[in-house]
């Protein structure tokens, strides 16, 4: 099995198990997130675990649905629910050479449920301090 094979093995371990110690482990310390909801990347691992344990609490019915792989990043396809509308995305996850999760990009549609998501992770967020509350 290839390193990327176990990385993946391990994600679906973190997201369909909700094992957040081990996405701990797996999130580099200087971790980049992109996410669809926010205008600038979020830098760090502490940010980055709380918004995607936020996400993996927030999406209902999630299921990868394809996968492409190469040598150190992950694409997924995605299907889900939130609040009964459906969504589907992708992941991007790239990784460094000690099997760390080094940048993290994710992309959502449709619109209306990409603006639930939104509502609901902006006052996720304030409410952890990591965004400021209006």
């Amino acid at each position: 099995m290839s390193n990327m094979e176990t990385n993946l093995q391990q994600w679906h371990k973190v997201v369909f198990e909700k094992d957040f110690d081990l996405l701990n482990e797996l999130l580099d310390e200087n971790v980049e997130f992109h996410s669809p909801t926010l205008w600038k990347p979020k830098l760090g691992r502490d940010v980055t675990a709380y918004i995607l344990k936020m996400i993996i609490e927030i999406f209902e019915d999630f299921e990868y649905r394809r996968q492409w792989i190469n040598e150190d990043s992950l694409a997924l396809e995605f299907a889900a629910t939130v609040d009964g509308k459906n969504l589907k995305g992708i992941d991007l996850i790239r990784w460094n050479e000690e099997g760390k999760i080094v940048h993290f990009e994710v992309m959502l549609r449709p619109l209306n449920t990409l603006q639930l998501v939104f509502e609901k992770m902006t006052k996720h967020l304030q409410d952890a301090g990591f965004l400021p509350k209006p």
